[in-house]
């Protein structure tokens, strides 16, 4: 019995040294669990991916208590609970500015668009264009820096990731890279000063010039720039640091869960389904048009669930009210994958202005499922070309009605009947998308 356990002891010492044998890397990344929404499930994957490849993550993070989170989402909590998180306090104003706004600590949180009504907006996006450089979340760089170097000295570490939004994240990066000989990744979920909502905010001309000035210092010395999509977003970085080395590193799809969960079909409605951030700036009534001139007569369910606020809750309600039109509210990762499952059709809206730089998270996830997808955007943008690679998705202009009108026809007359292929899928799972990732780091 002793001998055994001692073989075991063994076992597991050479297995943890096999284990780690790429080293540490540190994630710093804003966003975590309890943090809900799209931008965190990239990085817990790569995280809990890159630990099974040999990596040892350290993820640096802000404390939830002091964090300005739009949405929570505990459920992703148990994909990471084997990461090494450390967690530091912040001074920011985003809470507050939510409070003021909305009388709740996390529903005025800006997502996606900015309100400029009325006086008080009006001043607060003034001052937080010009003296939150890059953005509101800058209060966290020093907290990071600190808890950042000492576990480069600690640990030995070799690899620095830093992602953004927020932006103001790569600063930590830019100012360990001049401290130490290190490898540093920077992660551009979204576009940074080209992003479609700054020209919604009043920037003077020493602020813009200020946020070019940081972009291209962080652009022209990390090791290397990982783009969620290629096209418009990496040609521009590329302009401002031709010299980089650029990686398109996409978002992909939890094979796991996908397979695991099962989703219930209705035997009365024709159910559509959107799920995520839904905003102004989305183009969603261009489908709500289509709906209410040409399928009234339809036993139609339209389910919404995600960071969508009540007003355009209500606003949809009112505008289909032949129509069985549900809030879902807000729900974690494996019941958004239920509701997904569960529908005959998902629709999808990209940002207007930002649909050629930007990418849904979910996209990957939709496709998966192997049900219909209907899109609003740009058809020629990188979304537009993945969609068209599928056999039953198809990205369209808002205001092609016609084309809008026949596919939906297309879906409801032949429900259940439509499988949604699409060519080498598992080449997207978030596990596969790690190795290209892995190996990236590697060859640094």
């Amino acid at each position: 019995m002793v001998r055994r356990a001692h073989l075991c002891l063994y076992s597991r010492r050479k297995m943890g040294k096999k284990l780690y044998k790429k080293g540490g890397v540190i994630i710093l990344t804003y966003y975590w669990p309890p943090s809900g929404g799209s931008g965190v499930q990239r990085w817990i994957y790569f995280s809990k991916y890159l630990k099974e490849l040999g990596w040892e993550p350290f993820v640096i993070t802000v404390d939830e208590k002091k964090a300005s989170y739009p949405v929570l989402d505990t459920s992703l909590e148990k994909i990471v609970k084997n990461i090494k998180v450390i967690k530091t306090s912040t001074n920011e104003p985003l809470k507050l500015f939510s409070f003021l706004t909305t009388g709740s600590f996390r529903e005025g949180i800006p997502q996606g668009e900015v309100k400029n009504g009325g006086l008080f907006n009006k001043l607060s996006n003034y001052l937080r264009a010009n003296y939150f450089i890059p953005d509101a979340r800058l209060g966290w760089v020093e907290y990071a820096y600190r808890e950042c170097k000492k576990i480069i000295i600690k640990n030995n570490i070799k690899h620095v990731i830093t992602s953004g939004p927020p932006h103001s994240s790569h600063l930590v990066g830019l100012k360990i890279k001049k401290d130490f000989k290190i490898n540093w990744t920077v992660d551009f979920r979204d576009p940074w000063v080209n992003i479609f909502y700054n020209k919604q905010f009043i920037f003077t001309e020493k602020s813009i010039n200020k946020q070019k000035r940081l972009e291209k210092e962080v652009l022209n010395n990390a090791d290397l720039v990982l783009t969620t999509i290629g096209g418009d977003l990496k040609k521009q970085l590329q302009l401002k640091a031709p010299n980089q080395n650029f990686a398109v590193v996409p978002n992909g799809y939890d094979s796991v869960l996908i397979n695991k969960i099962k989703g219930k079909k209705s035997k009365k409605y024709f159910h559509i389904v959107y799920t995520g951030l839904l905003t102004r700036n989305h183009p969603y009534l261009s489908l709500l048009k289509n709906l209410k001139q040409n399928f009234s007569s339809i036993n139609l369910k339209l389910s919404l669930a995600g960071n969508i606020s009540h007003e355009i809750i209500n606003e949809i309600k009112n505008f289909l009210p032949n129509f069985k039109v549900k809030d879902c509210g807000y729900l974690n990762h494996e019941d958004t994958v239920r509701l997904i499952k569960s529908a005959d059709l998902l629709v999808n809206f990209f940002f207007i202005g930002g649909e050629k730089e930007m990418i849904s998270g979910k996209i990957m996830e939709y496709l998966a499922t192997e049900i219909p997808i209907l899109s609003i955007g740009d058809p020629k943008s990188e979304a537009g070309k993945i969609l068209s690679k599928a056999s039953q998705a198809k990205m369209f202009l808002k205001d092609s009605d016609k084309e809008i009108e026949h596919f939906l026809k297309k879906v409801i007359r032949n429900r259940g009947e439509l499988i949604n292929s699409f060519p080498n899928l598992d080449n997207w799972s978030r596990k596969k998308i790690t190795k290209k990732l892995s190996n990236l780091l590697s060859e640094l």
